[in-house]
């Protein structure tokens, strides 16, 4: 893989100092984007292992690693002093092409789906360590004990949406993201949650072919959370919230399950089109 790294001309014209500065600045940040590409590559690199690989000054090195530390897009593994990519640098993937393509397909699957179920649906995506309400049907259902939920952040680790993210996604994301977990609340693995142990909750998500969540943050509620995946990844979570004096969890599975995992279904299809009605345009 070739990554973006600041070659010295062998030879410059004169400038002003103002020019000069504004060249280093755009090499620093070349470099800087290259380590981060690397480090994300490699996922556990010393700074020695980052310089040469690079191809850049180790002095270099450990001030642009400092500089990303402090901007939180790689973290240090103490023991090792190995450097990982935090869970912030996700968010600089979060743009366009994930989550608003998502919302725009999913919002007339949610309102469909709704409409069936009666419970409300929320869809979510995982945005700065928790997991993001995007779109919502709390305003609509019969049933919500809730309004205004979009823009709340639900906790990765406590919620059907955030453990269907960490089941679904591929084994490498899931260890990034639950590295950079444990070094932003302070836990060490493995992790335990009202429900159990995170791995027997992880591998029980995948039978069911759901995230659960049967206690935790919300009480009184249950909920149950099918993933959206585009290119092998997981971009969203579709989402069903119901009131467990109302509805026990064995009912909701039986009865939702399969009609929330088909719409999240048709949600990743409609999201697959849309991107290749764009790639058809731009050619």
């Amino acid at each position: 893989m070739r990554y973006l790294v600041w070659k010295r001309p062998i030879s410059t014209t004169r400038g002003s100092v103002a020019k000069m500065s504004q060249l280093n600045h755009v090499r620093s940040l070349q470099r800087g984007i290259a380590i981060l590409q690397i480090i994300n590559q490699k996922n556990g690199l010393k700074a020695a292992e980052i310089a040469a690989i690079a191809d850049i000054p180790r002095p270099t090195v450990y001030r642009l690693l400092e500089t990303l530390e402090q901007m939180r897009l790689i973290v240090k593994d103490q023991t090792s002093d190995s450097w990982r990519v935090a869970i912030h640098a996700k968010s600089l993937s979060s743009g366009f092409r994930d989550e608003d393509w998502v919302i725009q397909t999913a919002v007339p699957e949610m309102v469909r789906l709704g409409r069936q179920v009666l419970w409300p649906l929320d869809l979510v995506a995982f945005r700065n360590s928790v997991m993001e309400i995007r779109e919502s049907t709390h305003n609509f259902s019969p049933y919500s004990l809730d309004h205004g939920m979009v823009g709340l952040g639900l906790p990765v680790l406590g919620s059907s949406s955030g453990r269907a993210y960490l089941a679904f996604s591929p084994d490498d994301e899931r260890e990034h993201i639950l590295a950079g977990l444990s070094v932003e609340l302070g836990v060490e693995p493995p992790f335990m949650t009202v429900d159990g142990p995170l791995e027997k909750i992880l591998e029980e998500c995948r039978d069911l072919g759901v995230g659960f969540r049967r206690e935790g943050f919300r009480s009184g509620t249950m909920s149950i959370s099918a993933p959206v995946v585009f290119r092998k990844r997981v971009i969203a979570c579709l989402t069903m919230v119901w009131i467990k004096s109302a509805l026990s969890f064995e009912s909701a599975v039986a009865s939702y399950r399969e009609p929330l995992i088909e719409a999240a279904n048709r949600i990743s299809a409609q999201v697959e089109k849309l991107e290749y009605e764009i790639e058809e345009l731009g050619d």
